[in-house]
């Protein structure tokens, strides 16, 4: 892999990552319950989103927060 493949891969990882701690974050879950989320590439480059190891309580809140925006057609995904 070429270093600019790794970089992108980087980039979006990192984007999506933060993301996801500014959603959890709104959903008042406390810093120190999802501290392991973290960007990862690939050895071919691909992003990657390492949610870690996160209390029974923060996965419960993000499970419902997901279920109350999910479509009927699950299908989507790709």
């Amino acid at each position: 892999m070429d270093m600019q493949t790794w970089r992108d891969g980087w980039v979006r990882a990192t984007d999506a990552a933060e993301a996801v701690r500014t959603a959890v974050a709104a959903l008042g879950v406390p810093e120190g319950e999802w501290c392991g989320l973290r960007p990862l590439v690939t050895e071919a480059g691909g992003p990657l989103v390492d949610l870690g190891t996160v209390r029974a309580e923060a996965a419960e809140r993000l499970a419902e927060a997901l279920r109350a925006v999910m479509t009927t057609d699950v299908d989507t995904y790709p």
